[in-house]
C-alpha cells in the first residue's frame, strides 16, 4: 500500500491564488455582463523588452540548423547569462561573485520551494508574518516547524529579531505583501544574527529592480558577513515581464556552509549543484539568450520604462487611495500597496465587497499569515486604463 505524506494534510485545501481564481469564476459565471478588473495575482501586464524578443528569436532560428542547435545544456546556466548577471547585477554594487556561485532556474519560486530538499527537516525555520505562501507551505509539505515573526502596523511591518535561535530564515525585501523594504542597517542586524547563531537565511530579492531609495540595499550581499550565511533568490518576472517565460537564478556562495548531526561542515553549494544535477534538467537556451538581453544596452532601458510603468501606477494607486480614506503601505520601493479594510471587516469579507461592489479582485491579506487579517494586497501590475478605473470605482462604490 502507498503511503502519502501526511504533512500536506497540514495545507490549506487550496493554494491562495487557486482559491482567489475559483471565487473569481464563480461570479463571473453568475454575473458575465460585468467587466471585473484583477489587481489582485501580481502577475504582469506590460510586453516584453524588444530587445528580449528579438533575442529569442534568433536563439530559435538557431535551433533550425545542425551547426548552431542546441540540446541539453549546463544545469547550472549557460555561462553568457551567468556572466552578464555578475557584471550587472553585482559588481556595480561591489559584490565579487565566482560563474559557480550562480545558477539559472525557471523562476525563484521553484528555488525558494527547493531549497529544503538539501536541508534537514529537523531544522526550524523563521518567516515573516504577512508571508509569501510557497515559504510557508513548502516548509509545511517537509514536516519544519515554523516560527512567525509578526509584521504590524505598530513596527512599521518589520519583523523584530527572533528571541530564540532559529536554523534558517526567510527573508524578502522589497517584501510581498507588504511594500515594505530594509535599511541596510536593519538587513545588518539579520546578518549579524545569522553569523551569532549559525543560521541560514534564505533571502528573495525578486523586486529588488523596484528599490527607488538609493540607501536601500538591492543584494543581502551589501551587508559584510552575508556571503557566510544568505542565499539570495532572484527574478526577471516581474523585473523584465518574464511570468511567461520562466527564468530566475540563485546565488549559493562557495563559502556557504551548513552542519551534519556530527558537527562536519559541509558545502552548501556543492549540495545544491548535486541537487540541480539530479532534479533539474536546466532552463532552456531560448530562454536564457532573452534574459540575457534585458542586460544590453537596450534591454536595460526597456526594462527601466517598464519598472517605471508599473511604479507610475502603484503611485497614483496609493494616492487615490489614500483620499479614499484607506490606510495604504508599499508602493513607493515595491509594486505591491497593502491597504488596511475598513474596521471590523475580515480580508476575505473585503475582497468579496470589492469583488461584488466595485468589480475588482484584490488579494485578501489572511491569504497571508495571521497578521494579514484586516489587510488586503492590490498590485501595480495592471494596465494603466485598469488600474485608473478601478481606482475610480473604489471612490465611487466603496
Amino acid at each position: 500500500m502507498a503511503l502519502i505524506n501526511e504533512n500536506f494534510l497540514h495545507l490549506p485545501n487550496n493554494y491562495l491564488f487557486s482559491e482567489i481564481a475559483q471565487r473569481v469564476k464563480a461570479y463571473k459565471a453568475g454575473h458575465p455582463s460585468s467587466e471585473v478588473i484583477s489587481l489582485g495575482i501580481g502577475d504582469v501586464t506590460r510586453p516584453l523588452p524588444r530587445a528580449s524578443v528579438d533575442a529569442m528569436k534568433q536563439a530559435a532560428e538557431e535551433m533550425a540548423y545542425a551547426r548552431t542547435f542546441r540540446g541539453y545544456g549546463p544545469e547550472q546556466g549557460y555561462d553568457f547569462l551567468i556572466e552578464a548577471i555578475i557584471c550587472n547585477d553585482y559588481l556595480p554594487r561591489g559584490i565579487k561573485l565566482k560563474p559557480d556561485e550562480v545558477f539559472i532556474s525557471d523562476g525563484a519560486k521553484s528555488d525558494c520551494g527547493n531549497i529544503g530538499d538539501m536541508l534537514s527537516v529537523g531544522n526550524s525555520v523563521g518567516m515573516t508574518d504577512p508571508v509569501y505562501p510557497v515559504y510557508a507551505d513548502s516548509n509545511v509539505m517537509c514536516g519544519r516547524t515554523i516560527t512567525y515573526l509578526p509584521c504590524r502596523a505598530a513596527n512599521g511591518f518589520v519583523p523584530s529579531l527572533p528571541d530564540k535561535k532559529l536554523d534558517i530564515i526567510y527573508l524578502c525585501y522589497p517584501n510581498n505583501p507588504t511594500g515594505t523594504v530594509l535599511t541596510r542597517a536593519e538587513l545588518k542586524r539579520w546578518v549579524d544574527y545569522a553569523l551569532q547563531n549559525d543560521s541560514l537565511i534564505v533571502y528573495d530579492g525578486a523586486y529588488e529592480a523596484y528599490i527607488q531609495d538609493a540607501e536601500i540595499p538591492h543584494s543581502i550581499y551589501e551587508i559584510d558577513g552575508a556571503s557566510l550565511c544568505a542565499i539570495e533568490l532572484r527574478s526577471f518576472s516581474k523585473t523584465a515581464g518574464f511570468t511567461g517565460v520562466r527564468c530566475g537564478y540563485t546565488i549559493v556562495p562557495e563559502k556557504l556552509t551548513a552542519a551534519t548531526r556530527h558537527g562536519e561542515r559541509i558545502s552548501l553549494n556543492r549540495l545544491w549543484n548535486r541537487r540541480q544535477c539530479t532534479k533539474f534538467n536546466g532552463t532552456g537556451y531560448i530562454t536564457q539568450r532573452g534574459a540575457e538581453a534585458v542586460y544590453s544596452r537596450e534591454g536595460k532601458e526597456q526594462t527601466r520604462q517598464i519598472i517605471a510603468y508599473y511604479m507610475e501606477n502603484a503611485r497614483r494607486m496609493k494616492e487615490d487611495l489614500q483620499h479614499a480614506g484607506f490606510g495604504v503601505t508599499g508602493g513607493e520601493n515595491a509594486p505591491y500597496l497593502w491597504v488596511k479594510t475598513p474596521e471590523g471587516v475580515t480580508s476575505w469579507e473585503f475582497f468579496d465587497r470589492m469583488l461584488h461592489r466595485a468589480n475588482v479582485v484584490v488579494t485578501p491579506g489572511a491569504g497571508f499569515g495571521a497578521e494579514g487579517e484586516g489587510f488586503v494586497r492590490l498590485t501595480a501590475f495592471g494596465k494603466r486604463e485598469d488600474c485608473v478605473k478601478a481606482m475610480k470605482r473604489i471612490r465611487e462604490r466603496m
